[in-house]
């Protein structure tokens, strides 16, 4: 009846080596999984290519032009070198997401430590394709066109929110998930306990379990634009170690 239990870490396979604690884990198990089906089904997609494609085929090249045209539309046609990585953090956090609405599944994407570690492999991927183009000019990117005066407040502020950038693009996925999870577990139990009590009150336990169904249809909803706000705030961010101010 716990509500925050389904987000607890157990070991699946315990493994101690010294004092450090390497258990392949529910979350592991997970993250295994939700590789492991994106994967299977988009090389079953493309496995036999036809001219007419089937279903499965259609789906994964609805899925491939879905990226490429945020990409173009977000970082330009040299934002396309990404797709590949793009697409594999879209895909990823995407099938994490639905599969975390399977009943006694885990969400992976509901903890901070996941997030936060893509989060931080975005803003790397910024930090070296930036120096990588520009060099030490990839500091103009934090002095926008303003009067002199103006950048003595501008440039500190600008700072402080590139590196508070993969806070937020952790935080932002890893709560609207964490949210919408509790809030499916905290009406599961108005039901159990509505359907529990006295006859008097049964009745009373369709009202929570419909608003399960509605929440239930909105989280489908907010698994995908999860993934697809993650994966456009990469696009901006490329964007911006490609171009600096040059292009919006």
């Amino acid at each position: 009846m716990n509500p925050m239990e389904q987000f607890e870490v157990k070991p699946v396979v315990p493994i101690h080596i010294g004092h450090y604690d390497l258990s392949f884990t529910n979350q592991s198990l997970w993250m295994c999984i939700a590789v492991g089906l994106s994967s299977l089904l988009l090389v079953a997609a493309v496995l036999k290519p036809k001219l007419v494609p089937g279903r499965l085929q259609s789906v994964a090249e609805l899925g491939y032009e879905f990226v490429a045209n945020m990409i173009r539309s977000a970082a330009g046609e040299d934002g396309l070198v990404f797709f590949p990585f793009i697409f594999t953090l879209f895909i990823f956090v995407l099938f994490s997401n639905f599969l975390g609405l399977i009943p006694y599944a885990f969400t992976v994407t509901s903890q901070i430590a996941v997030t936060f570690a893509l989060a931080l492999l975005v803003i790397v991927t910024v930090l070296v394709t930036g120096f990588a183009i520009h060099g030490i000019g990839f500091f103009k990117l934090f002095v926008p066109k303003a009067p002199f005066l103006l950048l003595l407040l501008l440039v500190p502020i600008e700072i402080i929110s590139f590196l508070t950038r993969p806070i937020s693009l952790a935080v932002r996925l890893f709560a609207n998930m964490l949210a919408g999870h509790t809030m499916l577990k905290v009406f599961a139990g108005f039901v159990i306990m509505l359907g529990s009590a006295p006859w008097l009150f049964k009745p009373l336990s369709i009202a929570p379990l419909i608003l399960i169904v509605a929440i239930t249809l909105l989280e489908l909803l907010v698994a995908f634009l999860q993934a697809y706000v993650f994966a456009i705030l990469t696009c901006i961010y490329l964007n911006e170690a490609l171009h600096l101010h040059e292009h919006h």
